[in-house]
Formats: structure tokens, sequence, C-alpha cells
């Protein structure tokens, strides 16, 4: 296998794998009355207590108004609370109710037991290399991203 060939297998595995993780993902989210993006909303707010509503657009790689609907979503159904910011009465600081913090902890469970079963027979010299590798990839597609905005 030449160069390029061995690129594009590399890119539609990736592909590939990161298709078949999210719909893994997306079905146990649909199984604890969730979508995917809820669920990445809850783990992200389960990770920084608190965090302003304008800041985490940015932290989810989302438009602001998409992540609006979302908040509006789970606010909606008492899984999260908007307050004031100290200080700034136009910033919204954004909170878990305690029954999302544990639906949190159960979607963070499983996350764990996934990536341990998808990785299973990986050594950590693999995982560094891969990381290492997908670290390059994430940087150079931001780099392209703004070399073309």
């Amino acid at each position: 296998m030449d160069s390029a060939e061995l690129q594009a297998a590399f890119t539609a595995e990736l592909a590939a794998a990161n298709r078949k993780l999210r719909a893994l993902v997306d079905e146990r989210a649909r199984d604890m009355g969730l979508t995917l993006s809820r669920a990445r909303l809850l783990m992200q707010l389960a990770k920084v207590d608190g965090p302003i509503q304008s800041d985490l657009a940015g932290l989810l790689d989302i438009e602001q108004p998409t992540l609006v609907r979302l908040l509006d979503g789970l606010e909606r159904t008492g899984m999260i609370e908007r307050r004031a910011a100290p200080g700034d009465r136009r910033a919204r600081r954004v909170f878990l109710t305690p029954a999302a913090r544990a639906q949190a902890e159960d979607i963070l469970a499983f996350l764990t037991e996934l990536r341990a079963d998808i990785l299973d027979g990986v050594g950590r010299e693999e995982l560094e290399i891969a990381l290492r590798v997908l670290t390059r990839m994430s940087k150079n597609i931001a780099a392209n991203r703004g070399a073309a905005g």
C-alpha cells in the first residue's frame, strides 16, 4: 500500500469508527431519555460546575442558537438551572440539578465501560501514539478551517 492509499484507508477507518461510536453512545443516551447532544451537554456540565452559558457553545463546538435550544429543553425537563452571574447581569451560569447530576454519573459510568471495551487489546504505547496522531490531525484540521475562513 502506498502512502496515499494508507492515508485513505486510515481516514476511512477513522470515520467508520467515529460513526459506530456515535451510534453506540446515541443508543445509550436514547435509553436514558436523552439525545446525544443533550448527553454531551450534561457531561460537560458535570465536568465544569456553573459555566457561563456563552462559554458552553465553544466548549461543545456548537453554535450559540443550538446551545440555547438544548438548554431550553433541559431547563423545561428540570435538568438544569440558569442563574445570573455575579457581577454581570447579562451573563447566565448553567448548573445541573441533582437529578441531572445522577444521570451524568450514569453516562460517565457507561462511557468508562465502553472505552474499556473498545480499547481492549490496545496497549498503552499504541494508545499514546494514536493520541498523538489524532491530536496532530485535529490541529491540522483547525489550521485548515482557519485558512478557509
